[in-house]
């Protein structure tokens, strides 16, 4: 979430957890990452890392999308009309509902 909201193209290598999600969605559904994949040497990291700062089509591709979701974060956790807001919102008078409703 940091670097989507930074509006930064990300190197994944997931090794557990969520980190395969999360990856997935960096490089295939959001367009954001680029996974180092299984051959981590310090070469391949940095043809990685050069792949995603240069001037190449993938990298400025990647970069420009990196932008649009940063955008994207600060329209949602805007102070006033945020999608992020608003469901905070709602969540709370859903639990403060629900909870009221079930005393007594």
């Amino acid at each position: 979430m940091e670097g989507l909201s930074a509006g930064v193209p990300m190197l994944c290598w997931p090794f557990f957890a969520e980190q395969q999600t999360n990856s997935r969605y960096a490089c295939m559904e959001w367009g954001v990452g680029m996974e180092v994949g299984d051959d981590v040497r310090r070469e391949v990291v940095e043809e990685r890392i050069r792949e995603v700062m240069g001037v190449g089509e993938a990298g400025r591709e990647m970069r420009r999308k990196a932008v649009e979701w940063s955008e994207i974060a600060v329209r949602a956790t805007a102070q006033h009309g945020g999608r992020s807001l608003a469901n905070l919102e709602s969540l709370l008078k859903d639990v403060l509902l629900s909870a009221g409703k079930n005393v007594g």
